[in-house]
């Protein structure tokens, strides 16, 4: 089991299988949302993860068109899940969020062509995509 907690403690997910996928993506959304330079994210069997506490829920319109629904800490604004309306059985957790440090390394790195210069993801085999 991984445990992902926002900043206050009081939201959380709860993930009984291992990733799926861990990704990075370059996105301005994703920079505007983490507040970095990036976001890393696991993604999880949707059937496998469990949110608990009480979230907000902020939707928006991805470039592709598909629609993101994160839910988020309404005391601290910590983000601790989303979905991707054309991914439907998959939930992305920040990596940040858990609270042990072993997940593996991203394999998917997207919106490079938005990546800070002195950025660089690397290890395993990551697929790098504009």
């Amino acid at each position: 089991m991984r445990v992902a907690t926002c900043r206050c403690g009081r939201l959380r997910a709860e993930c009984a299988d291992d990733p799926v996928r861990v990704s990075v993506c370059h996105c301005l959304e994703c920079q505007r949302r983490t507040g970095s330079a990036f976001s890393a994210q696991a993604r999880f069997a949707a059937a496998s993860v469990s949110v608990s506490g009480k979230f907000r829920m902020f939707t928006r319109k991805a470039d592709s068109g598909s629609t993101l629904s994160y839910q988020f800490c309404p005391n601290c604004g910590s983000t601790i899940a989303y979905q991707i309306d054309s991914f439907p059985d998959v939930v992305a957790v920040p990596i940040g969020a858990f609270e042990e440090a072993e997940l593996p390394d991203p394999v998917y790195s997207v919106y490079e062509r938005r990546k800070w210069p002195w950025a660089s993801i690397v290890g395993g085999e990551v697929e790098h995509h504009d």
